[in-house]
């Protein structure tokens, strides 16, 4: 498959371990709620707005767009027809998905950036404890689009990726001057954190020390140290939504097996009970409230999958409805659609 050819189309001929045909998430309001509960996640170290991403049902089409948009970049550059070819994949994305979940991103990360760092701070085994559930609970979303049961190559690659995602968060926490030449590998590293989910970007800039002081720039609208920032951010997303399409498009059952690994790894930096270097500690007294705070961390992330999976059933009962003389004679006068129970 080339990177114009079109993505599987109907599941009666997908391959084993490539993709389903994707979605199209056409609610902007919902759109914009994704949006913002991808920012606010994302400036809590240890949760992954790429988590929600994929609770929410939007992962694949997101890596998709990331494509198509760095790719029409490109052509604008380089390759015959430029024009046409940058056209051809900006008609490819689904803007009525990106346009606002971008707005809720910012609005998210501009309003709430400060009071969710302070709560954090004054609150850390309470956060952590319901972080936890929520993070838990939401394994089960690429573990149940893997489909089937995985055989003993799939078992490796879930090892390997809850072993990647216990190393990252094991790391030791540094202390950086911010200096410009810190910051851009810092962003670039981040940023394919934010894209692959269970792997924190706000926790890979805890780890180098860089947290506070970036959280403290958006606080204080530094648009100095937020545009350098944002520079490399977009270097090192137009790198990672490449190779994530890529094994999404080909490799998708085996991808979506490591990201499970990677989640399950990653929990490591959410366990309630650290010291101040981020040692692990044994439950205390409160295990009680923390528990019960996972659980409906949990609960919460399983009602949003019921939520959106009834959403996207809706949609493809909608899409296959007979349209025209083949509707029968309930069908709405509108759209010619059949009629839906």
């Amino acid at each position: 498959m080339t990177e114009a050819d079109p993505l599987p189309s109907s599941p009666d001929v997908t391959v084993e371990g490539e993709r389903p045909p994707l979605p199209r998430h056409r609610n902007p309001l919902g759109n914009l709620l994704r949006g913002a509960l991808i920012g606010v996640v994302e400036t809590v170290p240890g949760v992954s707005g790429g988590t929600v991403a994929l609770v929410t049902g939007i992962y694949d089409e997101l890596i998709d767009a990331g494509h198509h948009l760095t790719a029409a970049a490109r052509r604008l550059v380089v390759g015959p027809d430029r024009a046409e070819g940058m056209r051809e994949h900006l008609r490819a994305i689904n803007w009525v998905l990106v346009i606002p979940l971008l707005i809720g991103m910012a609005a998210a990360v501009l309003t709430v950036a400060g009071p969710v760092a302070g709560l954090v701070e004054m609150h850390p085994q309470t956060m952590r404890g319901l972080f936890l559930g929520l993070v838990l609970g939401s394994v089960l979303v690429p573990v149940k689009l893997s489909g089937g049961a995985w055989r003993g190559r799939e078992l490796l690659l879930f090892a390997l990726g809850a072993a990647g995602g216990l190393v990252v968060t094991s790391l030791p926490t540094a202390s950086l001057e911010p200096s410009p030449w810190i910051i851009a590998p810092a962003a670039a590293v981040a940023i394919c954190a934010l894209v692959l989910p269970g792997v924190s970007g706000s926790f890979i800039l805890l780890s180098l020390g860089l947290y506070q002081p970036t959280l403290q720039a958006v606080d204080e609208r530094d648009l100095g140290y937020i545009a350098w920032f944002g520079l490399w951010a977009c270097v090192g997303l137009i790198v990672i939504v490449r190779a994530m399409r890529h094994l999404l498009v080909h490799h998708h059952r085996g991808t979506m097996i490591v990201l499970a690994g990677v989640m399950i790894g990653a929990l490591r930096s959410l366990w309630p009970w650290q010291d101040a270097a981020g040692s692990l500690q044994a439950p205390g007294a409160d295990w009680p409230l923390l528990l019960g705070l996972a659980v409906l961390g949990i609960l919460a992330v399983q009602l949003l999958v019921l939520v959106e999976s009834r959403k996207v059933a809706r949609a493809a009962d909608a899409d296959s409805a007979p349209v025209g003389p083949d509707a029968g004679p309930d069908a709405d006068p509108r759209t010619g659609r059949g009629a839906r129970g």
